[in-house]
């Protein structure tokens, strides 16, 4: 609900919208009864009160261009504005009351042809209807994506297993390779310091001795940058064989995927043109409706409105009474004054109530079709939402794979360009040997090798160090990726159970509501209608799965007391009226439409006798703040006089 309604009379003005020229009206909080005759407006003013809370179901009076609803409430104020389109259509602009009059639309405004009321009667599958506000496929989807997720932290988890089983081999790879390096140190120590005493003999020669010492350090140089080159190559070649591996697992993902053969926009336009073609039979289903009451109640009535009209001038018409009466089993039709048999009146009326329950079964096609056409669209978008995920990661690889090339190539031409470079050193380092200077030369050679294998074991040290404290930093985040496993199993457990939660309140609701409406209404011989929840297992495809459905008990009772069950069919009309409106009580419940929408609208409740209609709107009253009532005169005298009553429209 918005703010500013609440404990507030609500005033509507309302104009040209079903058979309402213009009017105004106001309610007070509680419950107010519209009561007249068919044919009164009353319906056109629930209608407008269902146009001002954001519903679409409202007509537009038949020889007006635009029509009006305006909601007062305080500093609240509502205004929607009708309009015919080219396709016959009405469209209704203006923000409503509610933002999901969807909802409403099902279990709030409860006129003669909505769908929860009527489900009970046709048979229709009522855990389907109670759980339509619920996106399952939204519920589903997130449930996926944090399964996802948990799976993500699962193998991060197991990883972070693995490690600690490789940490102990890596310290002591990282302490042998500390003992190999000083080991090498001490060798090269042991090394430099023959060369000093071999260098204190033949100082003579230590022209020769520093062109051999630059010339070994030269060579000492190029052999790292060699050996830092080759460890590049590799570690670069190692990355292209990751990217060219994740490239094939991308280009088979896509494969595996079925490109759409339908674009969105024909599921949209098909969509749009259901939902006219729904709007349109909702209209029709009403104005069908509204020509049956009249006509019956023209029919039953011999001293209707109209021959009252008739019998006022009776210059005109000469002798109305016997015009009207005509004989037993005849009557003066209202609209043309010929005499008519009753029967073929009758006849008419039972075409007419058989085109209205066509219209309503092809509304109950539209609607599983659309639900058909919105499921299939959503994995065509899933789907091309997929395949441009794919392109894009696959985009990024085959840049990151040429860069990676090109750095490898660049690599290779430097490694060749050294090694010739150490070759020739080498070449070099051997043209200063000479017999007197073997052994000092051996030694030269000797030291430059310990050294080059000292910053091998250096580097390999340090490549150990980095990749323990890389693994251990992993570690380290064991407790935060348990912590946030914790809470995705909290949430996945919150939405694995919403569903069942939703399923359970609803039977709970209506089991509740109908033990205490049956005794209050005291039905013959009804001892109880209740809803089982059970489950079933049905085939999806190839696989079993098991699916909820609600079934609906009936239980009477014998003279003698002994209770058997009885089927809905053999419910009487008033029984199934009462039943299909505490269904609607139920999901008004459930989904919380008291927080949200502040108005319950009850109409066509001829079929319940007056003093059941009286207790049943007692009884919701309870539970909305605006109850508008629509009755006939004689039922609306039953009910508490302390409510408010509208008389004219």
């Amino acid at each position: 609900m918005k703010p500013g309604i609440e404990e507030r009379p609500v005033t509507f003005e309302v104009k040209n919208v079903g058979g309402i020229d213009e009017t105004t009206v106001e309610l007070p909080v509680g419950v107010t009864v519209l009561s007249g005759k068919n044919a009164t407006n009353r319906t056109s003013f629930l209608q407008s009160i269902m146009a001002a809370m954001g519903s679409s179901n409202a007509t537009l009076k038949g020889d007006a261009d635009e029509g009006h609803v305006e909601l007062s409430a305080g500093d609240q104020h509502i205004e929607r504005t009708l309009r015919p389109t080219a396709d016959g259509d009405v469209r209704i602009t203006g923000d409503g009351l509610v933002d999901e009059p969807a909802v409403a639309d099902l279990f709030a405004f409860l006129l003669e042809t909505n769908e929860a009321r009527r489900a009970v009667a046709r048979g229709d599958d009522l855990r389907q209807i109670i759980m339509r506000p619920v996106d399952i496929d939204d519920i589903r989807s997130e449930i996926q994506q944090l399964t996802d997720a948990k799976g993500e932290i699962n193998d991060k988890l197991d990883t972070i297993e693995s490690l600690k089983h490789d940490i102990p081999d890596l310290e002591q790879q990282r302490s042998e390779l500390q003992s190999e390096i000083e080991e090498k140190r001490a060798e090269l120590a042991e090394t430099e310091t023959r060369i000093d005493e071999t260098n204190h003999s033949i100082e003579e020669t230590r022209k020769d001795h520093d062109r051999l010492e630059s010339k070994l350090d030269e060579l000492r140089q190029k052999r790292a940058d060699l050996a830092e080159i080759r460890e590049k190559i590799d570690a670069k070649s190692a990355r292209i064989e990751r990217l060219t591996e994740r490239q094939r697992e991308l280009q088979r993902e896509r494969d595996e995927l079925d490109e759409p053969s339908v674009e969105t926009e024909a599921f949209e336009q098909r969509i749009d043109q259901l939902r006219r073609e729904k709007r349109s039979l909702n209209n029709q289903t009403s104005d069908l409706q509204s020509v049956i009451q009249f006509n019956e109640e023209m029919l039953e009535d011999g001293e209707s409105a109209v021959m009252n009209a008739i019998n006022d001038s009776p210059e005109t018409v000469g002798d109305v009474t016997g015009q009207l009466l005509g004989t037993d089993d005849s009557v003066t039709c209202w609209t043309c004054g010929s005499s008519v048999a009753s029967d073929e009146i009758e006849a008419m009326l039972a075409d007419l109530r058989d085109i209205r329950q066509e219209k309503l079964d092809g509304i109950t096609d539209i609607e599983q079709e659309l639900d058909e056409l919105k499921q299939r669209k959503q994995e065509v978008e899933r789907q091309r939402r997929k395949r441009s995920e794919i392109a894009t990661s696959l985009s990024e690889i085959e840049a990151k794979l040429a860069r990676q090339k090109e750095v490898v190539d660049d690599l290779t031409e430097r490694r060749s360009a050294l090694t010739e470079a150490v070759e020739t050193l080498e070449t070099e380092v051997d043209g200063l040997r000479s017999e007197d200077f073997d052994e000092v030369l051996d030694l030269h050679k000797q030291a430059n090798q310990r050294e080059f294998e000292i910053e091998q074991l250096e580097s390999e040290q340090a490549a150990v160090t980095e990749k323990l404290e890389a693994k251990e930093a992993q570690i380290r985040r064991e407790d935060d990726l348990r912590e946030r496993r914790a809470e995705l199993l909290d949430q996945l457990s919150d939405l694995r159970t919403r569903i069942d939660q939703i399923e359970q309140e609803s039977v709970e609701q209506f089991n509740h509501h109908m033990d205490a409406v049956l005794e209050m209404l005291n039905y013959d011989n009804l001892e109880r209608i209740w809803i089982e929840r059970i489950q079933e297992t049905v085939r999806d495809g190839r696989e079993a799965v098991e699916q909820t459905t609600f079934e609906l008990h009936v239980v009477r009772s014998t003279e003698r007391g002994t209770a058997y069950e009885d089927t809905i069919d053999h419910l009487s009309e008033s029984e199934r009226e009462v039943t299909g409106l505490i269904f609607a009580l139920a999901g008004y419940l459930v989904h919380d439409l008291h927080e949200m929408v502040p108005f319950m609208l009850l109409d066509s409740l001829e079929a319940i006798d007056a003093a059941r209609i009286a207790a049943l709107v007692d009884y919701f009253a309870e539970h909305v703040d605006y109850l508008v009532v629509a009755l006939l005169e004689e039922d609306a005298q039953a009910l508490d006089d302390a409510y408010n009553r509208v008389h004219e429209i």
